[in-house]
């Protein structure tokens, strides 16, 4: 199998072509989002790290030549080359709650130049549930560093996933996209900031300690100088971690019924797979806020039936809109064009790495002419000077290569042609791109 690299040409939609006569693998993205999938379906398809783990494992034995996974509170992704995208779908629903009927119905499939644009505004926050949202280069990287893990990373998927992370860092630094909190652990806050009066002066109360609760942890402590919240997680030495760098209270998870008693609000934020709060837990006659930041959702609907409770879900957080998130709407044009550019160096890339065989192939031949043409005159002139003779021959092989390379990187949908023709005339070899 010819390798990956060799397969790309100048423009995404030529590669496109390219890769189904040459190889059978492509470039998809499958998914699904808070845009169609509300955050019930999303926790079926939610991937935790042993599953993530499973999925890279048995990528390569179902033919999926390189592969990253995300997983968040908005959304589930798989990146990879495969010979379908249903070798994809089904690799996470094996490893998940959901089924393909299911996936079908709320998901979304892109392939080849569409794929890569969507990794571009995913990655760069311009199309997370918050406008802005940088949370997810975070778990991007870290399903990249999973992938390396498991050698499903080729050229194609390195390049591509270090440009994105570049956008995000020159949007991030070149824009105010991103002025003000634009996580959901931010909005949660501002949601109680809001609604809480004397926020200060309640009892809040933090379920799970996983990142979400971690940045509303720190975003609480904050912004409402609230000095009485109380931690709990199932794993103890975890909240006392956390605790300790902001001098905060720590229960014991069998403490959890009585804590909800005595607080005015309750932020559930673990990776349960099934909800852990119900209203058979609650036992208060004051009132009580409960924000569930959790995918799948940690909080039964049934709370809500206890007229002293008010239930909040992620989903609801993130639909609420303010003037900072109508002022990040401002920069959206300027952040595409830093995606535009940025897509544009790495499609540059690609078509040089499409004919960079053929011009070193062209290089080595004419290294070879020039040596036989130095050697013959070499023999016949006496005074031959070979220290001049072999720069003029470098300089002139450097100029003819160059010329060739100008015209591959500008031939458009003719690059194959061209490198066809070049081959032919020179009756070069092909040699592999690593």
């Amino acid at each position: 199998m010819e390798r990956l690299a060799l397969l790309f040409y100048v423009e995404a939609r030529y590669f496109c072509v390219t890769m189904k006569n040459l190889n059978s693998s492509e470039f998809y993205v499958i998914g699904l989002s808070y845009k169609k999938a509300d955050a019930e379906v999303r926790g079926h398809f939610s991937i935790s790290e042993e599953a993530q783990e499973l999925i890279l494992s048995n990528a390569k034995a179902t033919g999926v030549e390189a592969l990253t996974v995300i997983s968040t509170c908005n959304r589930t992704e798989l990146y990879g080359f495969s010979q379908s995208p249903s070798q994809l779908v089904h690799l996470l629903c094996e490893h998940t709650q959901g089924s393909v009927a299911e996936f079908e119905k709320v998901s979304y499939v892109y392939e080849s130049d569409d794929a890569i644009q969507h990794l571009f505004k995913v990655g760069t926050g311009l199309d997370s549930q918050i406008l802005g949202d940088f949370e997810i280069i975070g778990q991007l990287k870290v399903g990249f560093k999973k992938a390396k893990a498991h050698n499903l990373v080729n050229p194609f998927m390195d390049r591509l996933i270090s440009s994105v992370i570049q956008a995000s860092k020159r949007i991030k630094t070149e824009t105010e996209i991103s002025s003000g909190a634009t996580s959901v652990s931010f909005a949660a806050v501002q949601y109680i900031m809001a609604r809480v009066p004397y926020v200060s002066e309640k009892n809040i109360l933090l379920f799970g300690t996983g990142k979400i609760g971690r940045n509303t942890c720190e975003n609480l402590i904050k912004h409402t100088k609230n000095e009485h919240i109380t931690l709990i997680n199932r794993t103890k030495e975890k909240a006392q971690k956390i605790a300790g760098k902001f001098n905060l209270l720590v229960k014991d998870y069998a403490d959890i019924q009585s804590e909800i008693s005595q607080t005015d609000v309750l932020v559930v934020a673990t990776g349960a797979q099934k909800p852990t709060i119900t209203k058979e837990l609650i036992y208060t006659k004051k009132p009580l806020l409960i924000l569930d930041l959790s995918i799948p959702k940690n909080v039964s609907n049934n709370v809500t039936e206890l007229e002293n409770v008010t239930l909040i879900h992620l989903d609801q957080l993130s639909k609420m809109t303010d003037d900072t998130l109508k002022r990040r709407q401002k920069y959206v044009p300027k952040a595409e064009a830093i995606i535009t550019q940025t897509t544009k160096e790495f499609k540059a890339w690609l078509s040089t790495r499409a004919f960079a065989p053929t011009i070193q192939a062209l290089k080595t031949k004419l290294n070879d002419i020039s040596s036989l043409e130095l050697n013959n005159h070499r023999k016949k002139i006496d005074s031959f000077h070979e220290e001049q003779a072999q720069v003029i021959a470098d300089r002139l092989i450097q100029k003819i290569t160059n010329r060739f390379a100008n015209h591959l990187r500008t031939a458009n949908g003719s690059t194959q042609q061209s490198i066809e023709l070049i081959e032919a005339i020179f009756q070069l070899e092909k040699i592999d791109s690593e």
